[in-house]
């Protein structure tokens, strides 16, 4: 008879943690909670009481289980939570969660698409799917309902590597989310254990170990199982239970239901309970008895059917069990609602074919009345029947008969298959499962004799190894090989292998690494037809050649074109398309030197084997590529947007991240600056959570940009030093932050500063070969320097000869520094055609435009040439209008000396925000008040605005006294904070890449 208490006892410090978790997470404050503690001790029962309050409340509940069948599949007690909730209603069909449909196809068969996907979603991408989806499944139940959702999984000791992956990047991601996570685990979980303390110790979640209960609360539990007062229980029941059940609750009720099973323990005619006989049943062997008592009830074949079914685990599927016992599915379905009659086992879920055992310790029992010998015996056939039965075991019966496989002491034989799993694994993208199953493979070969299995799962697993990041154990691995007799690998493999180990160390920037496997491999390649290999080998060593690690006494750009070419011709012939589209890609950069003509045919010629074979993500990349360079050439992001689509509709995430991101630099250089915000403010938090750095980069280098062609320097410098802690400053785009920071110079009317960040720019890349040309060097630089007397015609015309000083961007400011060389000489058509050229280039270009006319107005009124004052008057409009009152100062001051009339712009309030009206602000102390922002002094101020600093002096005496602040550090607190309220200004802290637009 199985006896349960109704209610949860001794467990309300762990009610009021987890009421507390769930309370914080309706208000979108969401928590990590991982119950602790050993079998029996009443996980189960607080996770479903935490699911039935939360239920009770209006979140959405999912819950899911780790199965503990040995090997297991990647995401199964993810996946088996989002089905238990999308059972009935179907997943959410918000738009937002388009993006990640693909990465969430793994978990939700119904989000499978027939069309061809590309490379499996990473396990970041697929992690950050799930957080996604649990926000839309809150979200759609707070049109009705309490917004939030509680996720619990249960059995985490037993989960897989990507399982874990998935709970942690959600630990660290739940603060400000919607969402609740329960997890609960023993204390001899490895891999999970680890995963709740490394979580507690940087307080992203919450860890709680239960505690045995209490004598008291052992009697309390006791009564409410018998449904009787506390007074009411036998003493000597009572004594029984806290002496021999330790405060374990499953324990308790296991005994309670030993007693009253063999008559101990009654009830009476009044409905109490009373003893009847002897109460002494064995201990430690409690459950063990127990569990035996209920399945000698059963008949022969129930009993062998459930013991079939515990050496399959605590959790089992009809269609394996049929398989091991033989039974057809009436008598099948007659012994297991006998076992469910008997309370051993339960389904496993509302609807499917698994069941389970009702705790874990009852599979454990009933293991316990088996022989080795007859587990063993068992597990040999089952592996036998589900051989038979599923040739090529595909899907989780290759696992599974891995694990059967070695119960019945069959290493090697469990090995291969854990291998082939792993194999499996891999290829749909579980490459963290792939790990744990081939290491498992490498252990049980290790003894000597098996050196010929022992190289190849050695051999897989660096490859492995390499695709999950973890370099340095995949180095130490391929170096452990065996270079001769049993079990070395051929040269063609071994040059493959160590190939692809310099691929890794080049991508991870140990460039040092990469080299010494390059020396090693070209040692071995004169030793057969390396023809298939060499290609790879070039593209490495390209890398490396510029990247100054090898060759440096050469034309390092040259050096590594030429390895490219020869890769990108070798790949071809040996119909290696992968290496081909790596080679192409990087020979386009190079060939940005010689024209993007030559560039785009490069990545053209890439796009097209890329979908000859299949290469989804290639196609997006190669297609990411050309729109850049289309920006570059034309100022149009057309490609590019259909790239950021292509992305989109496979789910690359960190494709679709980089085009964002892209697409935001472009927008910023078009000065449509609430389109790049927009942008960066929708990838910017998920870059970071992907732990992306190229793309994070990118997009902090970006919001950088943004706020210096605002003119925002304290903003820039916030986005920036975030951009170093990302690594930034081993970042190819380095220069870009220097060309940021020369904007930002030329808003502020601080050209001498301008100029010695691009002349930063211009050391840095002689030092270092650059293939990005947005940096100032063909455009910007030649304009001041030009401006300033520093450049003569000749200097000019060498940077104008260079390709990148077409681009529009640059020619903009090219063409006008050509005009004031043109202008100062007196030929004033040539200066005036040189104007309008800049004009049609920079049309794309809103703010840059207008600042070039401002700087070359001031030469044109000088040299006495053009139509400065209209130039003027554009560019005062447009920088007044844009809240820059530096550059809109400096052009009304240029027209003043020009004898034009100036605009009086302090009549006009329109500029100035509403509560600042308010409170009497004239647009004059506006501009003050802006310029406060970057704490600037009175003879600063006053340079930029073109007025006395006494002047200023009266206007910041008005704006404490209108503002009411009672000092001028509080006055510029007040203007950061005004301007973060009208705009908001990004933290700190944001969590973005390298440009393939500059």
């Amino acid at each position: 008879m199985l006896i349960t208490s109704p209610v949860v006892v001794g467990r309300g410090d762990e009610l009021t943690l987890l009421d507390a978790c769930l309370a914080a997470a309706r208000q979108g404050e969401g928590r990590a909670v991982f119950l602790l503690g050993e079998a029996g001790i009443g996980k189960s029962r607080l996770a479903a009481e935490c699911a039935y309050r939360a239920f009770s409340s209006g979140l959405a509940v999912l819950r899911g289980r780790a199965a503990t069948t040995g090997a297991t599949m990647p995401f199964r007690p993810i996946a088996e939570a989002l089905l238990s909730y999308f059972r009935l209603g179907g997943p959410p069909q918000s738009p937002e969660l388009v993006p990640y449909r693909s990465a969430l196809g793994n978990l939700l068969p119904e989000w499978r698409t027939a069309e061809p996907a590309g490379e499996p979603a990473s396990l970041f991408e697929t992690a950050e799917a799930v957080l996604r989806l649990l926000l839309a499944i809150g979200r759609d139940l707070g049109q009705h309902r309490q917004p939030g959702c509680l996720l619990v999984i249960e059995d985490l000791h037993d989960a897989e590597a990507e399982t874990l992956a998935v709970l942690e990047y959600l630990c660290d991601n739940l603060r400000n989310l919607p969402v609740c996570l329960v997890a609960t685990l023993r204390p001899d979980a490895d891999q999970a254990g680890e995963l709740a303390r490394t979580a507690a110790l940087r307080r992203t979640a919450v860890l709680t170990e239960l505690r045995p209960l209490t004598a008291d609360e052992v009697r309390t539990m006791a009564a409410a199982a018998l449904a009787i007062g506390d007074g009411q229980l036998p003493a000597e029941v009572a004594d029984r239970l806290v002496r021999d059940a330790e405060g374990n609750p499953f324990v308790v009720e296991e005994l309670l239901g030993g007693m009253v099973s063999a008559g101990g323990l009654s009830r009476g005619p009044a409905g109490d309970w009373q003893i009847r006989g002897d109460l002494g049943i064995d201990v430690p062997t409690t459950v063990v008895h127990s569990v035996a008592q209920r399945a000698a009830r059963l008949s022969p074949a129930g009993r062998t059917m459930l013991e079939r079914a515990a050496v399959l685990g605590r959790r089992f599927s009809l269609p394996v069990l049929k398989l091991v016992t033989g039974l057809d599915d009436r008598d099948l379905l007659v012994h297991l609602r006998a076992g469910i009659d008997a309370q051993l086992i339960s389904p496993s879920g509302p609807v499917g074919d698994w069941y389970e055992f009702r705790h874990a310790l009852t599979a454990e029992a009933l293991l316990a009345q088996l022989l080795p010998s007859e587990r063993a015996a068992i597990a040999s056939q089952a592996a036998d029947a589900v051989e038979r039965a599923h040739p090529g075991l595909p899907g989780e019966w290759c696992p599974q008969v891995a694990a059967l496989r070695l119960t019945a002491g069959d290493t090697r034989a469990a090995a291969l298959r854990y291998a082939e799993a792993a194999r499996a694994a891999r290829a749909g993208g579980a490459v963290n499962s792939a790990v744990a199953l081939l290491e498992q493979a490498h252990e049980l070969l290790a003894d000597p004799a098996a050196a010929a299995d022992r190289t190849p799962v050695a051999e897989q697993l660096v490859y492995t190894l390499i695709e999950t990041g973890q370099l340095d154990r995949a180095l130490t691995l391929a170096e452990a090989l065996p270079e001769a007799g049993p079990g070395a690998l051929d040269a063609a493999r071994t040059v493959a292998l160590h190939t692809r180990l310099a691929w890794a160390a080049v991508t991870a920037s140990r460039y040092q690494d990469a080299a010494t496997r390059v020396q090693h491999v070209r040692g071995l390649l004169g030793g057969f037809d390396s023809a298939a290999q060499t290609p790879a080998v070039d593209v490495v060593e390209a890398y490396l050649v510029f990247a100054g690690v090898e060759r440096t006494g050469t034309d390092r750009a040259a050096e590594a074109e030429r390895l490219a070419r020869r890769a990108a011709a070798g790949a071809e012939q040996a119909g290696l398309a992968e290496v081909a589209c790596q080679a192409w890609d990087l020979l386009a950069l190079f060939e940005r030197r010689h024209g993007f003509d030559r560039a785009d045919a490069c990545l053209e010629r890439g796009l097209a084997l890329a979908t000859e074979h299949g290469l989804t993500t290639w196609q997006v990349t190669l297609l990411l590529r050309l729109g850049a360079n289309e920006f570059l050439r034309s100022g149009s992001s057309a490609r590019l947007q259909r790239a950021h689509r292509a992305a989109l509709r496979h789910g690359a995430l960190v494709l679709m991240h980089t085009a964002e991101a892209t697409l935001a630099i472009q927008a910023v250089l078009r000065g449509e600056y609430a389109t790049a915000r927009d942008l960066t403010d929708r990838c910017v938090e998920a870059t970071a959570r992907l732990r992306n750095a190229d793309n994070h980069q990118l997009v902090l280098l970006t919001r950088a940009a943004l706020a210096a062609h605002r003119g925002r320097r304290r903003e820039m410098e916030r986005e920036l030093a975030e951009f170093r802690r990302w690594d930034g400053e081993r970042s190819l785009q380095l220069p870009l932050v220097f060309g940021s920071r020369a904007v930002c110079a030329l808003l502020e009317e601080d050209r001498r500063e301008a100029l010695g960040e691009l002349d930063r720019a211009l050391a840095w890349e002689d030092q270092n070969p650059s293939v990005f040309y947005l940096s100032g060097r063909y455009g910007l630089r030649p304009l001041l320097r030009a401006l300033s007397g520093q450049a003569d015609p000749a200097e000019h015309a060498a940077a104008a000869a260079h390709p990148a000083a077409a681009l529009p961007w640059n020619r903009q400011f090219e063409r006008l520094a050509h005009a004031v060389h043109e202008g100062r000489a007196g030929r004033t058509a040539a200066a005036l055609e040189a104007v309008a050229e800049a004009g049609r280039a920079g049309a794309p270009f809103l703010m840059a435009h207008r600042l070039g006319l401002r700087l070359v107005a001031e030469a044109a009124l000088a040299d006495g040439w053009g139509d400065p004052v209209e130039w003027l008057r554009g560019a005062e409009e447009y920088f007044h209008t844009a809240a820059v009152p530096s550059v809109a100062g400096a052009c009304r001051e240029l027209l003043r000396r020009a004898g034009a009339a100036v605009p009086q712009r302090r009549t006009g309030t329109a500029a100035v925000p509403a509560e600042l009206r308010r409170q009497g602000l004239t647009v004059r102390e506006y501009e003050v008040f802006l310029l406060l922002l970057h704490r600037l002094g009175n003879q600063e101020i006053a340079q930029r605005l073109f007025i006395s600093p006494r002047t200023v002096e009266k206007h910041v005496a008005s704006l404490l006294a209108k503002t009411g602040r009672p000092h001028r550090a509080a006055l510029c607190d007040h203007a950061a904070e005004v301007l973060r309220l009208l705009e908001p200004v990004p933290g700190p802290n944001h969590p973005t890449g390298l440009s393939t637009t500059s």
